[in-house]
């Protein structure tokens, strides 16, 4: 007689203890983490949204496309890497840039958009531009030039300049001169205004258009001969002592502004400039300083990288607080456009909210791109105050960068993240495959009654724009 399974089989024991990995709706983990039982989320996503389309395309980018797309990828981030951007001197913009030197142009922050449509925070920062330039006497008169189309607008990325938040510039805006040699590149971006009573946060004050005065006539003449005497300065090497000072390069530059200031120092001191004591006053107060310097090193890294073709990488990321635009390195590549978004992860000043702020704004997103900003998120603590107020929470930011990026810094490393360099070189098939975009760590400006900068947090790229990339290299790929 045989014994029966039921005679022979071990009890079923239950576990005393059950910890769960959830994959799919968030709702189910809330409800184990609300009974106090370990859970973890996984944060997965269809790839490509389940678009048969994208799908199909992302198949054959990581198929049979890869290697002619690896290879590019390769030499993309070997330039974002290892490029070493110096900067020269600084000049007026109109001597440096020659589309300022031909009549009336104002060049501004983002992808070129009408002045009509701009949003209120740009359109002031270009009223305050056109007055500093002496081609109106107030912002009603200026405001009146540009609507008619007498002041011209163009993009300033279109130029390889870059320009921080609202910023708008004219020919007599002095500007950082960056080269990069060892491949013949130029880019610029304009002195940085400070805190306050300023233009790129979106003012059209009088206080804001004397420090675009001030800059012009005393400012940028003490810098340009400071810079004389010092010779070219590599931009980067102070990025990297700074993030291992806490510095993400972006929302914070304390590190980096005192480390240039510090290597300035002699030659300022030395200087004859009749308002160098004005000068320093303002210098000692601009913990900014150094951010727009940064972004023209990392627009000429980019645009570098740019020179490659069949790459996947992302070497452009631009917003004008109506429009989003990111590009892929490739001779002659569109540029692809999508709404911009509103910035999340926000620390609001006392009686501010998500109602006062404008829509993500500026070029400083191209440091993203480069290994800084919030791929250095994980040693900031000014980024961490911004997304839950540890450097655990800001790690994570860098743990989606890298996620999404083809390599990582060897000159940007992270003391809180294991001496590990910091992500460079997002790929939009990544982004695409995993659904996880460029973080972007930025100010936030109040949306219309120009009282400037009402906070910080960080913005997040819309997908739909690397959509749009992907789709595009896709089709400019041979067979």
């Amino acid at each position: 007689m045989t014994s029966s399974i039921y005679e022979t089989a071990e009890p079923v024991r239950l576990p005393g203890e059950v910890s769960v990995v959830n994959a799919g709706l968030p709702l189910f983990a809330t409800a184990i983490s609300d009974q106090g039982r370990p859970v973890v989320q996984l944060d997965w996503r269809i790839p490509g949204g389940g678009d048969p389309a994208v799908v199909a395309a992302l198949r054959r980018l990581s198929g049979p496309k890869a290697a002619l797309i690896d290879a590019a990828n390769a030499e993309v981030y070997r330039r974002l890497d290892r490029g070493a951007p110096r900067v020269t001197g600084v000049r007026p913009a109109a001597e440096v840039v020659p589309p300022l030197a031909d009549g009336r142009l104002i060049l501004h922050s983002g992808p070129a958009i009408d002045y009509r449509d701009a949003c209120d925070p740009l359109r002031r920062s270009m009223r305050s531009a056109v007055c500093a330039e002496g081609w109106a006497t107030d912002p009603v008169q200026a405001d009146a030039l540009l609507a008619s189309g007498q002041v011209r607008t163009e993009s300033a990325n279109s130029h390889q300049v870059v320009v921080p938040m609202a910023t708008a510039m004219g020919p007599r805006t002095p500007v950082w001169v960056v080269e990069l040699a060892e491949a013949g590149i130029r880019a610029y971006a304009p002195l940085g205004q400070g805190s306050g009573d300023v233009a790129w946060f979106g003012k059209d004050s009088p206080g804001a258009i004397e420090r675009l005065v001030l800059l012009r006539d005393a400012v940028g003449p003490v810098m340009a001969d400071a810079l004389a005497v010092t010779g070219p300065l590599n931009v980067l090497s102070f990025a990297a002592q700074a993030v291992a000072m806490g510095d993400d390069v972006h929302v914070r530059t304390q590190a980096s502004t005192n480390l240039l200031l510090r290597t300035l120092l002699p030659a300022l001191v030395a200087g004859t400039h009749p308002r160098r004591v004005e000068v320093a006053e303002f210098l000692s107060a601009n913990y900014l300083l150094f951010l727009s310097l940064a972004m023209a090193a990392a627009r000429a890294l980019t645009a570098w990288a740019g020179q490659v073709e069949y790459s996947s990488v992302v070497t452009g990321m631009s917003r004008n607080g109506t429009d989003f635009a990111a590009w892929l390195a490739g001779p002659g590549v569109e540029w692809q456009y999508w709404k911009s978004p509103l910035v999340g992860s926000a620390l609001y000043q006392p009686g501010r909210g998500d109602g006062d702020a404008a829509p993500d704004i500026g070029d400083s997103s191209v440091l993203e791109l480069v290994g800084l900003g919030c791929a250095c998120a994980a040693g900031s603590p000014a980024v961490a105050q911004m997304v839950g107020g540890t450097l655990a929470d800001a790690a994570r930011l860098t743990e989606q960068m890298d996620l999404v990026c083809v390599g990582r810094s060897t000159r940007f490393t992270l003391p809180t993240w294991g001496m590990r360099g910091s992500p460079v070189g997002v790929d939009v098939r990544k982004v695409v495959e995993l659904g996880i975009t460029p973080r972007v760590t930025t100010g936030i400006l109040h949306n219309s009654d120009g009282s400037g900068q009402i906070g910080a947090g960080v913005a997040v790229a819309p997908i739909e724009v690397f959509i749009k990339a992907l789709m595009d290299l896709d089709a400019r790929i041979p067979q």
